[in-house]
């Protein structure tokens, strides 16, 4: 959530940067204005009526003490009278704050400065690239052909059982997604990433907290019996640890991680770009969070960039790093780098991981701050990434490894599989 500093102070730069991410400000802006002149009207009649109060009550009690009597009981009655007025005063803050809020919130972060313009994934740009793409044998095959010749993911009992895009995983299958689970949190454990097993549903100030509401309303599973909702990303539940909390300059950085499950409602269209295992209503990730001094968060993200890079490269799948443009930038991003994968049986790139600086965007809903060496308060920077996403993955895994003898199962991942080829 930008500051009222931000949008009052730097408005020209606020419009100015939210216009590279296609959205148009100035009417949101004139809104808040309104609403946040109308806010200080009103406490400032009512700081003055309630200093008006105190001191007539503390007249009451002089004129009483007198014998006054007369004066009193006229005292008392504008004193009443001042009251009635706070209280519609303080109905009429409640209202207009909780407006002002509502409308500040449909602003979108700032992109940094570096971020480039555009307005879809066709304009975003190709940072570095890494592997090398493989040479399939004859009859190469797409993954859900081959998840369904060797018995390994299982798309029409998954349908059976919830509905498209939650598939079952079977004998290897399973192993190979249980073995990718535990290398990525052990590489981000070792990285320096304390490893934290959140919840999977949250409440919907966490969901507040991070952006997902009201960005996201409707992507996300909705509990609704009991108001909680099913986690996007572990970066809800791992982000929302630190909600309402003070840090010390000892505190950073915050490094966590976690494996959770992921639920998203996002619609999709019918064709191979979504069909298997390349959109899934329910699927497994690893994911990364940090929290940082403002000073320091561009170069942690430079590292969190170098980290997930190093998995891929130890999985041995081509890959490609992407600044993306303002125009496909999430509505909580300063700026995001995408990594992709090449898929070498369908022939394109699949998105499987990204990486995101979200300066004090979060940190400002989340009232998470730290009190810097001279002891003033100050917002957090958080970060989070994909470290890593399940399907894509193993989509590229199963097709990028295909032999006419079986799978290859990466020399990485073998002591996690205990296999080293799925026949």
């Amino acid at each position: 959530m930008l500051t009222l500093k931000q949008i009052r102070g730097e408005r020209a730069r606020v419009e100015e940067r939210l216009a590279v991410k296609g959205f148009a400000a100035a009417p949101v802006i004139d809104l808040v204005e309104s609403l946040d002149d109308r806010r200080k009207a009103i406490q400032t009649e009512l700081d003055g009526l309630l200093a008006r109060q105190n001191a007539a009550a503390k007249q009451i009690g002089a004129m009483m003490a007198q014998g006054r009597r007369d004066e009193a009981e006229a005292a008392k009655a504008e004193v009443s009278a001042l009251k009635e007025r706070s209280k519609t005063l303080e109905e009429q803050l409640r209202e207009v704050t909780v407006e002002l809020e509502a409308t500040v919130v449909l602003l979108p972060n700032l992109p940094a400065d570096i971020v480039p313009a555009g307005r879809t994934a066709e304009e975003n740009v190709v940072v570095r690239s890494g592997g090398v793409v493989p040479v399939l044998p004859e009859g190469a095959l797409p993954h859900w052909e081959l998840a369904a010749r060797h018995n390994i993911v299982d798309f029409d009992l998954g349908v059976k059982l919830t509905g498209a895009g939650f598939p079952v995983y079977r004998g290897q299958g399973a192993a190979l997604q249980r073995a990718l689970i535990a290398f990525f949190v052990e590489r981000n454990a070792a990285a320096g990433y304390t490893e934290i097993q959140p919840p999977i549903l949250v409440d919907e100030a966490s969901a507040w907290g991070t952006g997902q509401l009201p960005d996201k309303e409707g992507q996300m599973y909705h509990a609704t019996a009991d108001n909680l909702y099913l986690v996007p990303t572990a970066e809800v539940p791992l982000t929302n640890i630190y909600r309402d909390v003070i840090l010390a300059e000892s505190d950073f950085p915050v490094c966590v991680t976690a494996y959770t499950p992921c639920f998203r409602r996002e619609a999709g269209s019918y064709g191979k770009d979504v069909r298997g295992l390349n959109r899934l209503h329910q699927f497994d990730k690893v994911e990364i969070v940090r929290i940082e001094k403002p000073a320091d968060s561009y170069v942690a993200l430079d590292g969190m960039v170098a980290h997930v890079e190093s998995i891929l490269v130890a999985l041995g799948l081509p890959y490609r790093i992407l600044r993306l443009c303002g125009g496909d930038m999430s509505f909580t991003s300063a700026l995001t780098y995408d990594f992709e994968v090449f898929s070498a049986a369908q022939g394109r790139w699949l998105e499987v991981s990204s990486v995101s600086n979200f300066e004090a965007f979060q940190t400002n809903r989340l009232k998470l701050r730290y009190k810097d060496a001279e002891g003033k308060m100050q917002l957090a920077h958080t970060l989070n990434g994909s470290s890593l996403a399940l399907p894509r993955i193993v989509a590229a895994l199963l097709e990028n490894y295909q032999t006419p003898e079986g799978i290859i199962i990466p020399e990485i991942l073998r002591s996690y599989t205990r296999f080293d080829i799925i026949k």
